[in-house]
């Protein structure tokens, strides 16, 4: 095989892979919207794809890529249903292809992918599997991303997804955007799941990709949405401003989060004359829009982020204002990984000792947690405990999914010290 050949399978399979991440939630929207069906919509997406993988190579890619995946994807629905159709003698296919009854009311937005979220995010469904089934037809992830990304086995993660899918189907779980009216009771879910979203794409769980900007873009849009749909007013256009600022204010990060050879970058290493300056003006004034309102998960981690944002070093860090927002988040949203970040806090306030303390009362609750063990670590290291704080980095890199953190948390391990090895029954050595 030479290389003019070589190349072009590559310029192919960037080109598959550019489009895939471009226009599968679009698709697989379009189809749930034309047939009602998440199982039709996302498996002949899936579809359309391989027929590319196999066509485009010995056709060349299509000048609209996007309109040949949508129209064979159409089409292999449309024969999916006419087999069923003649296997189970109704006529489904000919109700489907003249079809003169008045479309279904799609709410308040008309936008396919923002039905799709809202449909995946039916409180019908368990909030695991909301975001399972987010993850999988609107950002396209693989059943094997997803189950990297709760920690579970691909299988199970399989099953969770048809489960939900089938759940939908079976509770008849309209694919539209609720009514105004019926927007408060829905929003918080629908946030939480955009969040994770949010964090998939910016922490990925991909062996190839540390940070997905398709996931992270998709979220911060699909966020915008919600938040036009809301009140001015309402505590729910609160936090969903709060949601959206978070979102923009990390998002800005993203080009200097990652070094050249894909290695994660900490916040205080991190170059702030790459940070995007027009996301972060955007974020903090959403910040300073909604601060008048009550403090709320999403508010109070967008204030947090802003504090960082708005600090031109790392030195000139407000740690005093992020411990306390840190205190308010842990009073109405308590849970070990807000404390785990304000004993972060905490150590650049006070002292690495305190935070250490603060760590150590969280084994219980966090010790399947990479991030725990990777804080545990960089604590241990600058109270001086080496050898127990290579075991704790041990331990974060073998819970750790993001490749960008393993070749860091290999780096900072490789960095200590060659020590003896602690007695095993030293407190925290079997972390």
């Amino acid at each position: 095989m030479g290389d003019g050949t070589v190349t072009r399978i590559a310029d192919v399979d960037a080109a598959i892979a550019r489009t895939h991440r471009r226009e599968w939630a679009l698709v697989v929207a379009g189809l749930a919207r034309r047939f009602g069906d998440l199982d039709i919509a996302e498996e002949t997406a899936a579809e359309a794809f391989a027929t590319a993988v196999e066509r485009w190579p010995l056709d060349g890619v299509p000048p609209n890529p996007g309109a040949w995946i949508t129209t064979t994807a159409h089409r292999k629905a449309i024969d999916r249903l006419r087999r069923e159709a003649r296997r189970d003698g109704k006529q489904r296919e000919a109700a489907l292809l003249r079809d003169d009854s008045p479309p279904e009311p799609t709410g308040a937005i008309d936008d396919d992918r923002l039905r799709l979220v809202f449909t995946c995010c039916h409180p019908a469904l368990s909030l695991e599997a909301r975001v399972a089934l987010t993850l999988r037809i609107v950002g396209g992830l693989t059943v094997a991303e997803i189950a990297r990304a709760f920690l579970v086995k691909e299988r199970t993660m399989g099953q969770r997804i048809t489960r939900a899918k089938a759940r939908i189907r079976e509770t008849g779980v309209p694919y539209r955007v609720p009514d105004r009216e019926d927007l408060a009771v829905r929003v918080a879910g629908v946030l939480a799941v955009l969040y994770l979203v949010f964090n998939e794409g910016y922490f990925s769980a991909s062996a190839s990709a540390p940070i997905r900007r398709d996931l992270t873009g998709e979220a911060i849009r699909l966020t915008r949405l919600v938040r036009a749909l809301l009140p001015r007013d309402s505590d729910a256009r609160g936090e969903t401003t709060g949601l959206l600022a978070l979102m923009l204010l990390t998002e800005a990060r993203s080009s200097a989060r990652v070094s050249a050879d894909g290695e994660l970058v900490r916040l205080d290493e991190q170059d702030r004359g790459s940070w995007d300056h027009v996301l972060i003006d955007e974020g903090l004034a959403l910040v300073h829009e909604c601060e008048p309102g009550p403090p709320g998960r999403y508010r109070l981690l967008a204030a947090i982020n802003a504090a960082h944002a708005a600090a031109p070093h790392a030195r000139d860090t407000d740690w005093a204002r992020i411990s306390h927002l840190y205190g308010q988040l842990e009073r109405i949203d308590p849970n070990p990984i807000v404390t785990l970040n304000r004993a972060i806090a905490v150590a650049e306030l006070d002292s690495p000792d305190v935070a250490l303390a603060m760590v150590e009362r969280l084994a219980g609750a966090l010790h399947e947690h990479h991030a725990f063990h990777a804080a545990r670590a960089e604590l241990l290291r600058l109270v001086g405990r080496s050898a127990e704080a290579r075991y704790a980095y041990d331990r974060a890199i073998s819970l750790a999914v993001n490749s960008a953190e393993t070749a860091h948390l290999t780096r900072r391990r490789a960095q200590l010290a060659v020590t003896a090895r602690p007695d095993p029954h030293q407190n925290g050595a079997s972390s």
